[in-house]
């Protein structure tokens, strides 16, 4: 007959049966605790402007194309904005998630967060921004522009930094820098208003307020931006996310831009189609549809694109901390952009990859 075990083997076999049980509660809990967070619906706050530089957002919403790729996902597509600084104002505060928005808000919420609210994603759109003026305020060359009163959407906004910097290059200044050009910050819908009625002498505002000052208001193209930059090519709009939802949910983020790419390639294989969505969405976000060649002059005067146009968005920043948007040492941008999630999709989708450079 074989001799009871010493009671110091129990112990031992008592101490790694206890271990084990332990571990193997951990783990199932851990793997509980993983599923739960990746199976519960998230809600992905929304926010854009009813603007033509925005027309991924306005179709991918009207086509549902954002909600299938998000499946058990949500969308809420409630929030939209006049100009990038509110917007920016709105994902810091947590009110949105993802928005589509000009380079200069992105940037400058970048350096006010110390580069920890936000990241830019993806590239929405290059181009459609011009400056347009009333023919009876006679201005024919920059200098023109000495005491005249302009307007854009909203100060530190990207077509302000647009217009700001323009003045600069040619040695004149905004009155609230110490010259004698006075840039009025104004709704769009109220730049239209107010540049029909002599109110003001000029604009520079993004599509469609371009293509309307021109054709409803008789205005005339004084700049289109596109002529100021290599190739005629320059992000005006960028997709940013709220940094804590990115790190929070990357796979809802992930199909939030497949669903972004492929309303990049409905947009531009079906234009037509395209302009016809973007229009019924702007009559049920302002009351108003566009008039045909308003919406067909200002589809020509930009392009859709899922490229952020990282070397437009880096000179966009040199342009804003040279008129002091941006503090007074020059922030370092180097990690605003994060673009594996969209480098992944357009790789699984045979498309070439984007650069952060």
């Amino acid at each position: 007959m074989q001799a009871p075990p010493s009671r110091h083997y129990l112990s031992v076999f008592s101490l790694l049966l206890l271990l084990s049980l332990l571990l193997a509660a951990c783990g199932n809990t851990g793997n509980t605790g993983n599923s739960t967070t990746s199976n519960s619906p998230v809600t992905v706050h929304l926010g854009y402007f009813p603007n033509i530089t925005h027309a991924i957002a306005l179709v991918g919403v009207a086509r549902g194309t954002f909600q299938q790729a998000l499946g058990l996902d949500k969308l809420d597509a409630s929030k939209t904005f006049n100009a990038g600084p509110a917007l920016i104002e709105a994902l810091l505060a947590g009110d949105i998630d993802i928005g589509y928005v000009g380079p200069n808000p992105a940037i400058n919420g970048y350096v006010k967060s110390h580069g920890e609210a936000l990241r830019i994603i993806a590239g929405a759109s290059s181009g459609g921004a011009l400056f347009i003026v009333r023919p009876d305020a006679h201005i024919q060359t920059p200098q023109d522009l000495n005491g005249k009163k302009l307007a854009t959407p909203q100060k530190g906004g990207t077509q302000d930094v647009s217009l700001r910097h323009y003045l600069q290059q040619h040695g004149l200044k905004s009155t609230d820098q110490g010259g004698n050009v006075q840039i009025i910050p104004t709704d769009n819908p109220n730049i239209v208003t107010e540049f029909k009625t002599g109110q003001i002498d000029g604009a520079w505002v993004p599509e469609p307020w371009a293509s309307r000052l021109v054709l409803e208001a008789k205005g005339s193209v004084f700049v289109d931006e596109r002529t100021l930059w290599p190739d005629k090519k320059f992000v005006t709009t960028n997709v940013v996310v709220r940094k804590d939802f990115l790190d929070q949910h990357p796979d809802a983020v992930k199909k939030f831009l497949q669903a972004h790419v492929e309303t990049v390639q409905y947009i531009n294989s079906s234009p037509q189609e395209a302009q016809k969505i973007v229009n019924d969405q702007l009559k049920k976000l302002t009351g108003k549809p566009l008039a045909n060649g308003v919406i067909t002059q200002a589809f020509k005067n930009l392009d859709i694109t899922y490229d952020p146009l990282a070397p437009t968005l880096f000179k966009s920043a040199d342009d804003a901390y040279s008129l002091g948007f941006l503090g007074t040492s020059k922030p370092d941008l180097k990690g605003i952009l994060y673009l594996d999630p969209l480098n992944s999709v357009l790789t699984s989708k045979g498309l070439t990859k984007v650069a952060a450079e």
